[in-house]
């Protein structure tokens, strides 16, 4: 059924309709008004006046024009005797007929003004929904851009930390490995100056200490194996050296045919783990961590695991928050969007579990794929 608004609605957008319904309702009426016949001269005018009053603010000025005559001529026909159809009216039906018509006219101009607002109403409507189409289309290619420039930023930070760790291994390693042959060899032929081979010593120490850090940092930059030998030799190099120097055990679950990728997806994989790890370490107070790499329904999740103190409510509102910089976990969320996938983190005062997931991104040429597990499999796992 239609409502009082939806009626009014459809009447107000079909003109026919509209001069129809009028009419309809003039006609229905001054006829039934035929039953009240010389009971009350003025019953046909004030039943008259709601249609005219609706044809005039819902139809059109030329429809209420139609009532009104449609009306007079109906009314002259049937509520008068034949003998004096369409003669000249008395006083009282004179009176009674320009009362009629004067307040037909009035609700013809106030139904004509409220058409015109209704129109300009309608108008302005129109201009700021365009309008708001405009700035959306803007916001959007703003959006766009800033993605673009997001993912420009982090391909360029990738490239630069392989040339830097490409210029520390060729160069200052080849240096100071030199350097410290030449020690070992000043050494050997100073041994009877006791002080001095103690000094030298020492340096020969240092410098080897200076040369280990130096192979470090190349590798956290950008680790070779990433690049040589794939994701899961860089990851389970990282995860053991990770494990010595943090004294935090590390649980590695990783498929042995987990096959290569593509270099960005590779690299995203890589950086996530290590960047929950530093934050295990750092912040989570936990002394064991999972790490875990499933493949299914054509995505690679790799999922992070600890047992600490969890990350405060703040943390993760700010963590969450649109707009926020690509540092940190809110880079490793752009990266992976970038990629097509994306980043969940759970985390309660009895640890936190983060889990990456991308589209599976197999290496031109390479052989196998990573291998798809079942419902049940994963069930069972």
């Amino acid at each position: 059924m239609l409502t009082g608004n939806s009626f009014f609605a459809r009447v107000s957008g079909n003109a026919s309709a509209g001069y129809g319904v009028s009419a309809a309702a003039t006609l229905v009426l001054v006829s039934g008004c035929q039953f009240f016949q010389g009971a009350v001269d003025t019953l046909p005018y004030i039943l008259l006046l709601p249609v005219i009053a609706f044809s005039a603010w819902y139809v059109s000025v030329g429809s209420a024009i139609l009532d009104i005559v449609l009306a007079l001529i109906v009314k002259e026909y049937w509520f008068i005797h034949s003998a004096d159809s369409f003669g000249v009216p008395n006083t009282s039906q004179s009176i009674y007929l320009v009362a009629f018509l004067l307040a037909s006219g009035v609700l013809i101009v106030m139904g004509e003004v409220r058409r015109r607002q209704q129109q300009q109403l309608r108008k302005e409507h129109a201009e700021l929904e365009d309008r708001v189409k405009e700035r959306t289309a803007e916001l959007d290619g703003a959006n766009k851009n800033l993605r673009e420039l997001s993912a420009r930023l982090l391909q360029l930070q990738d490239d630069e930390r392989r040339r830097i760790a490409r210029e520390l291994h060729d160069s200052v390693g080849q240096l100071l490995a030199a350097l410290n042959m030449n020690l070992s060899t000043a050494r050997s032929d100073i041994e009877r100056l006791a002080r001095t081979a103690t000094v030298l010593a020492d340096s020969e120490t240092l410098v080897q200490e200076m040369s280990q850090e130096v192979r470090t940092i190349s590798h956290l930059l950008h680790p070779p194996l990433l690049d040589e030998a794939g994701l899961p030799s860089a990851v389970r190099w990282y995860v053991d050296g990770f494990a010595q120097r943090s004294k935090i055990k590390v649980d590695l679950d990783l498929p042995d045919d987990f096959a290569r990728q593509s270099r960005e997806c590779e690299t995203a994989i890589f950086r996530v783990v290590q960047e929950c790890l530093t934050n295990i370490h750092r912040h989570s107070g936990s002394s064991t961590a999972r790490i875990r790499f499933d493949c299914f329904d054509g995505h690679v999740l790799v999922t992070i695991e600890d047992k600490g103190k969890g990350i405060p409510t703040q943390k993760q509102r700010e963590m969450s928050a649109a707009g926020s910089p690509g540092v940190g976990i809110p880079g490793m969320r752009e990266r992976l969007r970038q990629l097509g996938g994306d980043l969940e983190i759970v985390s309660k005062s009895t640890g936190t579990i983060v889990k990456a997931r991308l589209p599976v991104e197999i290496r031109p040429g390479d052989a196998g794929a990573p291998p798809v597990l079942d419902a049940s499999s994963r069930a069972t796992a």
